[in-house]
């Protein structure tokens, strides 16, 4: 593609050189340089890509893409100065690709929790409506059958286009995408045309990053600020942040609850370990799916999916036939009778979700127990809220280590300790070993009782000083069950 193409509807500067110049790729990072390749140099917070133009221009870069032009400009190079490398990128790269984002529609899920769960339901229920779809997130990449691992929650703006352009070519006519709070504020989503916003809610989390809630807050509205008059934004109004988000959207607003009238309402009917029967705008349909925060993942699936244009009956049926989400209250039970649930949540809300969920539909004649820690290198303030909510709300809470990264898990565990209440000092222990946590709450456990293994869900591995160890919940379980009950 030629330089003038590339740089179409994109606010330039000033060019020096030849603007007819093809370019056979983009490129931000300076090892990645081919011949003839663009190269965009982007400020980070730790290494400014300025300082590597010369040396992209001698592994064979013939266009730089920059905020400022070098003291010395290069022969037979062009360079172009744009006010925001980082924001130019999107737009070069939806360029290179076509706009495919323009070519089917886009649909963006964003909030604290839920994005992975409504983004994979969304392109199950699409599947079965019977639509070949994309999907962008965490725990995987999808374009119809073909299975990408994924390696960031918001892949970089290139790699995003690059697999939209992939999905347009076969196809597909949806693309589901979770949009979090880093892709928007490191404007991994510039240049795209999103059909349809969805915002799932908004707890603490990720304050290591964005350092305080308001920042956190606002990250998460500029999704929705952004978005164009074409679009459509659906948000959540039960939750206190949900009608922040669409403020100062110029898309159409809808909304969604189960406390509150909205768009789209729901009610939660009967509920146990096997499903949930649900009412959506008047309409009664079963689900294999269970826990209340799943009612409301559900409802914006069903309501994004309206939105699109699809009816209410269809939808409905094909919303019946789905399957758990991987690590996402998935349920394993023991030829013992004792009943394991392997979950995601890392959060306070999402364990306190997880936790209320599972008291909902227990008894209270099985005990309750919860296997959890918290990630090192991530914010501090969650660790004593989630030792206060799992004490609080389980029989007994076995205080382990979830990803401690380059952390000691000693001290990330008496973090998680200070915050709970003295008169719940007896319904905890703490074992730094996860594996040997797990061994713990099967011994502990009776037939009937429940044994929630929380904070790693789908994940099939453990970070310790920056290494990678092979660690899946539910493939210890199995292994543990098997050895113990001989």
């Amino acid at each position: 593609m030629i330089i003038t193409e590339l740089v179409n509807r994109i606010p330039v500067i000033e060019i020096h050189g030849d603007n007819n110049r093809e370019v056979s790729e983009l490129v931000f990072d300076s090892r990645k340089v081919t011949e003839n390749s663009l190269y965009i140099a982007m400020r980070g917070t730790v290494v400014d890509g300025h300082s590597f133009i010369a040396s992209s221009i001698e592994k064979g870069a013939t266009t730089i893409v920059c905020e400022e032009f070098p003291e010395t400009l290069a022969e037979n190079v062009t360079y172009i100065k744009v006010k925001d490398s980082a924001k130019a990128l999107g737009h070069l790269a939806s360029n290179f690709y076509g706009n495919p984002s323009k070519k089917l529609k886009l649909i963006g899920v964003t909030g604290t929790n839920g994005k992975t769960s409504v983004s994979t339901l969304l392109f199950d229920v699409f599947k079965n409506l019977g639509y070949d779809s994309a999907l962008l997130s965490t725990v995987e990449i999808r374009i119809g059958e073909e299975i990408i691992p994924a390696t960031h929650t918001t892949p970089d703006v290139i790699t995003i286009n690059k697999i939209l352009a992939e999905a347009v070519e076969k196809g597909c006519e949806f693309a589901f995408m979770e949009v979090s709070s880093h892709g928007i504020a490191q404007n991994r989503i510039e240049g795209l045309h999103f059909k349809v916003a969805g915002f799932t809610n908004l707890t603490h989390d990720h304050l290591d990053y964005h350092k305080t809630f308001e920042e956190y807050l606002k990250t998460k509205k500029r999704f929705f600020d952004e978005l164009e008059d074409t679009a459509i934004a659906i948000t959540n109004i039960d939750d206190k942040n949900g009608s922040v988000m669409l403020q100062n959207t110029k898309a159409t607003k809808k909304s969604y609850a189960l406390k509150t009238m909205a768009d789209y309402h729901g009610k939660l009917l009967e509920v146990d370990f096997n499903g949930m029967l649900l009412n959506f705008n008047g309409k009664e349909f079963w689900t294999t799916l269970t826990g209340k925060f799943n009612v409301y993942n559900l409802l914006l699936v069903f309501g994004i999916a309206e939105e699109l244009g699809f009816a209410q009956d269809e939808i409905l049926q094909a919303i019946s036939k789905l399957k758990r989400v991987s690590g996402r209250f998935e349920t394993m039970k023991s030829d013992g009778g004792i009943f394991f649930i392997v979950d995601y949540a890392h959060t306070p809300d999402a364990l306190e979700n997880i936790l209320d969920s599972i008291n909902d539909i227990r008894t209270k004649n099985e005990r309750l127990i919860t296997v959890f820690g918290c990630g090192g290198d991530r914010d501090h303030s969650k660790r004593p809220e989630m030792g206060n909510i799992a004490t609080k709300k389980s029989t007994l809470a076995i205080i382990t280590s979830d990803n401690p990264r380059t952390e000691d898990p000693g001290q990330i565990i008496k973090e998680i300790e200070a915050g709970v209440e003295p008169q719940n000092f007896s319904k905890y222990t703490s074992i730094p070993d996860r594996k040997e946590a797990i061994k713990m709450a099967i011994k502990f456990a009776e037939p009937k009782d429940i044994i929630l293994v929380a904070g790693k869900g789908h994940e099939n591995y453990q970070e310790i000083n920056g290494v990678k160890h092979h660690f899946d919940d539910k493939e210890v379980i199995n292994e543990l069950w098997k050895l113990m009950s001989k």
